[in-house]
C-alpha cells in the first residue's frame, strides 16, 4: 500500500483515501488487516496521531473496525459503504454541474444522453 505523500491535501486525508481506494479496487478484501497507525507513521515519517486521524474517520464510517490488541480490519460492508458514498459525491461534483451547463446551453435530455453514449 506504499505511495508517496503530496502537499496538495492533508496527510491524514491522503492516508484515508489510499485505504478507500485499495478497498474499492479490491486490493483490500473484507477482513483483511490494514497497516497500523504506527506502521503508517514509520513508512511516511509522520506522527502516528496524523495517521490515526485518517484511520479513525474510516472507523467512524464503518469501513474498518478495530480488534483490540490485534489491529484494524476491513469490514464486510466496506466496499458497499464506499461505493454508495462515492456515487453521491460523483453526482454532486459531476452530474449536477453537467445538468446545469446542459440547461444553459439548451441541450435536451436526448442530446445529453447521446453525448454520454458517444463519450
Amino acid at each position: 500500500m506504499s505511495y508517496s505523500l503530496s502537499n496538495e491535501k492533508p496527510i491524514f486525508q491522503q492516508i484515508r483515501e489510499r485505504i478507500e481506494d485499495a478497498i474499492l479496487d479490491e486490493l483490500l478484501q473484507p477482513e483483511d488487516r490494514i497497516p497500523s497507525t504506527n506502521e503508517f507513521a514509520k513508512e511516511y515519517q509522520i506522527n502516528p496521531a496524523t495517521a490515526g486521524k485518517g484511520v479513525n474517520e474510516l472507523v467512524d464510517k464503518g469501513v474498518i473496525y478495530k480488534k483490540r490488541g490485534v489491529g484494524m480490519f476491513v469490514s464486510t460492508d466496506a466496499r458497499m459503504i464506499l461505493v454508495s458514498e462515492r456515487k453521491e459525491s460523483f453526482f454532486a461534483q459531476h452530474i449536477e454541474p453537467l445538468k446545469k451547463e446542459a440547461t444553459r446551453l439548451g441541450i435536451s435530455h436526448e442530446e445529453l444522453q447521446n453525448m454520454l453514449q458517444r463519450g
